[in-house]
């Protein structure tokens, strides 16, 4: 039964989620009708490619029989709400019981997404953050009552070197406080900006260029003759795809694990795929920013990861900042799924710069404050715009930079692994950042929607 109701299928997309209400309810609809005359192949026929792909049509069938079979019919549906802005939630009564049925529409209005679980009503879920200021409290409170038990939350918010941590734990349908500050949860892509910021230090140090190729650091070609620099893999213009041909994407507990320099190096040299254009265009590669982390280490002889405590967490004091999980204990907070099931920890190897570093909200506050330093070149460096990516949206090198209604600039990544989702938000005018860092899956739009409430309730004082 665990297994049953636990059962998790979501392709996340970057695209945001809109909802459409009459597809929804056309879908939901469809789905009750289909679902009650066992005609599983139908409801197969309504998923996305990728869908079908993640859950073949035998096991979709035995799936959907297995359900049927243990909780009947369905009964009624009734919408709820659309959580984490990216899925529909509807309490559904079956015969035998009521669970949540998550529908995820893609913009195509195919199921890219199905989630069926116990159904808990959010209303009955405590508000117990008194201790903390009444805005912060509901705002907080608002975003994480809908997440699932054990979810912990370790935020941050420093303005004008002053910080106040907000620390978050959902336990027993309640929210509330806890000291999580120097606690240790897997950043994700947030790594992408370290990368860059070692890339930033030996532009600064005079022993790079931003314009060198990266290819004068490998004993052979790149297939086709490519050359790229390493600007373009700090700014996901290099044209490289997201992830690398030979990655064995099924492995999604610990997908990077077995990616190692040898696989690397087949990619470059034998199947390495590039976008080819006249002008340059962005395409986010977690491939690009491995590959400069990997490329920036054999430019100095080293590993990445020496050369990243070295200029970095050495730099700055990031004293509990790691590039592995390994012999952590009790410091590490374990991660979970988007179904609250625990899960193992991701491993990296050559492809660490993309998203391998483990840290807590305390050294990241020592990284933001950083920042605002503006005798520090190497982090200006990586602040200043490199490509314009639409009307809202430029990239300096690793830093997403996105022009606000009010004529502001926002520094952001966020990130999210197979148990984490984080975010960081920076106004350098009002030296004020937020981070938030999870130890749950899946949940990056909310988290990231939180990190930019608070900073704009920080810029109101």
């Amino acid at each position: 039964m665990k297994r049953l109701l636990c059962f998790l299928i979501f392709i996340f997309a970057l695209n945001h989620f809109f909802a459409q209400t009459e597809n929804y309810t056309r879908t939901i609809n469809n789905f009750q009708k289909q679902f009650n005359t066992a005609d599983y192949n139908k409801i197969f026929e309504s998923f996305s490619p990728e869908m079908k792909q993640a859950l073949p049509i035998n096991e979709n069938k035995e799936f959907l029989a297995d359900l049927k079979s243990q909780m009947g019919a369905i009964k009624s549906i009734e919408f709820t709400e659309y959580q984490q802005s990216t899925y529909a939630v509807y309490k559904t009564q079956f015969e035998k019981g009521v669970l949540a049925v998550n529908i995820s529409l893609d913009a195509q209005n195919k199921i890219n997404g199905l989630l069926i679980n116990p159904y808990k009503d959010p209303s009955k879920v405590v508000n117990a953050l008194a201790s903390y200021p009444k805005e912060i409290a509901e705002l907080i409170y608002s975003t994480t009552r809908q997440f699932p038990e054990e979810t912990q939350l370790s935020i941050a918010v420093t303005q004008n070197g002053k910080t106040q941590y907000y620390g978050v734990l959902k336990h027993n349908d309640s929210v509330k406080s806890v000291q999580n500050q120097n606690k240790a949860f897997e950043i994700g892509s947030i790594t992408k900006v370290f990368t860059s910021t070692v890339l930033a230090s030996l532009v600064e140090s005079k022993k790079i260029k931003l314009t060198d190729l990266i290819n004068s650091y490998y004993s052979f070609s790149f297939k086709d003759h490519k050359n790229i620099n390493f600007e373009e893999l700090a700014n996901h213009t290099s044209g490289l795809p997201r992830l690398p041909e030979n990655l064995d994407v099924s492995n999604e507990i610990n997908p990077y694990k077995n990616y190692h320099t040898k696989e690397l190096e087949d990619y470059l040299k034998n199947l390495m795929t590039s976008t080819s254009t006249a002008s340059k265009s962005f395409s986010y590669s977690n491939l690009g920013a491995g590959l400069l982390g990997y490329t920036l280490g054999l430019s100095q002889k080293t590993t990445f990861q020496k050369l990243l405590q070295k200029t970095v967490f050495d730099q700055y004091g990031m004293t509990h900042s790691f590039t592995s999980t390994d012999n952590l204990g009790n410091t590490l907070v374990k991660g979970h799924n988007a179904a609250g099931e625990t899960v193992s920890n991701w491993d990296w190897d050559v492809l660490f710069g993309g998203g391998g570093i483990v840290s807590t909200t305390e050294d990241l506050v020592k990284f933001a404050n950083a920042q605002f330093d503006p005798a520090n070149k190497e982090l200006a460096l990586t602040r200043k715009p490199t490509f314009t990516i639409d009307k809202t949206t430029k990239i300096g090198l690793g830093w997403h930079i996105i022009s606000t209604k009010n004529n502001k600039e926002i520094f952001f990544h966020n990130g999210g692994t197979g148990g984490y989702s984080s975010s960081m938000t920076m106004d350098m005018e009002n030296k004020t950042a937020v981070i938030i860092l999870s130890n749950v899956s899946g949940i990056n739009d909310s988290v990231d929607r939180l990190c930019f409430k608070l900073l704009g309730q920080a810029g109101k004082k």
